[in-house]
């Protein structure tokens, strides 16, 4: 029996996060880029990926990724890398009430948005939230 030579695999030609987003064709979309746009302007170091089939975030490490699968309005799961941190004390650490996080565990929080109206109205909450969560990554 003789053995095949392995042919390399091509690199997976990338796909940009807005063409990915807009390939979803999901209903939301213009709040999905919204809040795309609100976390790349809170600090110029945020790169974003596609993580998890979804669009994600990251400085060091990834600290948010939507979940788009939800039947309405759009979630922005922050997180604090792959990994659990059971330790951390970020949900002391932040108190912004108007920002409206749903804690689900001490190291991961959701921010729900209903609408474009509704991103508007929490993007300075929002952003205070990202920058220290950012801060604890």
């Amino acid at each position: 029996m003789s053995k095949r030579a392995a042919t390399p695999k091509e690199p997976p030609t990338p796909v940009s996060i807005e063409a990915m987003i807009r390939g979803l064709k999901h209903p939301h979309e213009a709040e999905i880029l919204a809040i795309r746009a609100l976390v790349l302007a809170v600090d110029p170091s945020i790169t974003e990926a596609i993580r998890w089939n979804a669009p994600s975030f990251a400085t060091t490490e990834h600290f948010a990724t939507f979940h788009l699968r939800g039947a309405t309005g759009v979630q922005l799961v922050l997180h604090l890398g792959a990994k659990p941190r059971p330790d951390a004390t970020l949900r002391e650490t932040l108190d912004e009430p108007t920002a409206e996080l749903t804690w689900k565990s001490a190291d991961r929080a959701v921010l729900y948005f209903a609408s474009l109206s509704d991103v508007a109205a929490r993007s300075e909450a929002v952003t205070r939230v990202l920058r220290t969560w950012i801060a604890h990554v």
